[in-house]
Formats: C-alpha cells, sequence, structure tokens
C-alpha cells in the first residue's frame, strides 16, 4: 500500500484508495481536463472535490501540493522510480499521463513538438482569454460601464477561433487523424464559451464549421462525457 502521509493534502482529503492517482479537482474546464485524461487512459484514480466557491483552494493542506491555489493536482502514488509524485498545472499533469502511458502523445518526435504547442496554445491563450471573455460576459465584469474590455476579449476569442477553425480544416482533430493531448486540452474550453458562459453569439461561433464539427465528436466520447462530470459536483 502507498504511503501518501508525507502530503498534507491528505489530511484535509483522506485517500480511501491511496494505491490509485489522487485526483483534487471540480469539473471546470481546466479540471475536467485531467478527469477526460484518466478516463480515457483507464488509470485507477480517486477523485476529491475541491470547492472553489467555499475558497478550498487556498487553505494550507491544498497550498501544500498546489501553491499557485488552482485545481487540478494530483498525487500519483507511482510517480517516477516508484516514488510517489505531486503535480499541479493541468498541462503539465496531461503531459505527464501521456508519457506515463504511452497514449493520446505522437510518438514520431516532430509530431510530439507539434502536439505539445497546440497544448500550449490552450494554455497560454484559449484559456486565459476565454475565462477573461466570460468573467466580462457573464460575471462580476459584465456590470463594468466601459466595454472596452469586453470588446478586447471578444476580439481576441474570435481570432483564436480562427486559427482553431483554420487548423481544422481538413482534419478530424487537432493532430489530424489521431485524438490528442490538445483536443484533451481544449474541448472543455470552447465548449464552456459556448455553454456556460453563453457567449456563442458574441464570437460569431455560428459562423465556424470545423470548430462545431470538431467539437460534436469530441463530446461524443464515452469518456469526454464521463470526465465532464467528475469529480461530482453535490446535488
Amino acid at each position: 500500500m502507498a504511503d501518501l502521509s508525507s502530503f498534507p493534502i491528505t489530511t484535509r482529503w483522506p485517500a480511501q484508495h491511496p494505491d490509485r492517482i489522487q485526483l483534487y479537482s471540480l469539473p471546470t474546464p481546466n479540471g475536467v481536463k485531467v478527469s477526460i485524461m484518466l478516463e480515457e487512459t483507464g488509470l485507477a484514480y480517486e477523485p476529491h472535490l475541491i470547492d472553489i466557491g467555499q475558497n478550498e483552494t487556498w487553505t494550507p493542506p491544498f497550498l501544500s501540493l498546489n501553491p499557485n491555489g488552482k485545481i487540478p493536482a494530483i498525487i500519483d502514488p507511482d510517480g517516477p522510480g516508484g516514488a510517489p509524485l505531486g503535480l499541479f498545472e493541468s498541462g503539465a499533469i496531461l503531459l505527464y499521463l501521456a508519457e506515463k502511458t504511452g497514449r493520446f502523445l505522437p510518438a514520431d518526435p516532430a509530431a510530439r513538438w507539434q502536439c505539445v504547442q497546440w497544448v500550449m496554445f490552450q494554455m497560454a491563450a484559449i484559456g486565459p482569454i476565454f475565462g477573461q471573455l466570460g468573467y466580462f460576459h457573464k460575471f462580476a465584469g459584465r456590470e463594468i460601464e466601459d466595454k472596452r474590455p469586453l470588446t478586447r476579449y471578444r476580439d481576441e476569442s474570435k481570432r483564436l477561433l480562427a486559427v482553431l477553425e483554420a487548423r481544422l480544416e481538413g482534419r478530424d482533430w487537432i493532430m489530424g487523424d489521431d485524438y490528442s493531448i490538445a483536443d484533451i486540452a481544449t474541448l472543455g474550453w470552447v465548449r464552456n464559451l459556448i455553454g456556460f458562459y453563453g457567449a456563442g453569439d458574441l464570437v460569431d461561433y455560428g459562423s465556424l464549421t470545423h470548430v462545431p464539427a470538431w467539437l460534436a465528436r469530441g463530446l461524443a466520447r464515452p469518456a469526454v462525457q464521463r470526465g465532464m462530470e467528475i469529480p461530482k459536483r453535490p446535488d
């Protein structure tokens, strides 16, 4: 049995199955990247719901694993060399799990780095920009009288969607024929933009062809459907 006692987070969220990967998350666009990846790979894991509405990410136990106070984070009891490994940052976790399983990351070195670059595109551009658009369109930012920030993030979101639209022309997935961590990283954010944020009309989503078809293909995957709901929110 794995010993996770050196991780203080386990005192607040105890591991019932310490030999499984411990997932600390919430089904947000960043959180579901990891739950989808875990469902796709079939790795055994134990999810723990972290309530960001109650500021649980800013408690000392959570900060002991991720000092940046964000979900998701994991502990793998069987890390490199067999020692437990804690990780935060969803992109890093995706790359780690792809390396661990040998799945959803191309083996060819050139294609591998191209896949990584699209993961970074999501991490550096799509996630932050879509998130800001959501803030200024749906949340407290909508009350700000100066609409220049909303206009800025709307226009940049449209530009990023155009980049993705061009990439997907003639491709089923971002890397072509093969579904990869680039898709896993991006699906939840596009879904959130047009769903939870309600910004589809704002960014002219209906004018796109390839992105909606790609999103539909991704959301049809059983592992994606499961991962989008993990950890399960309280009723």
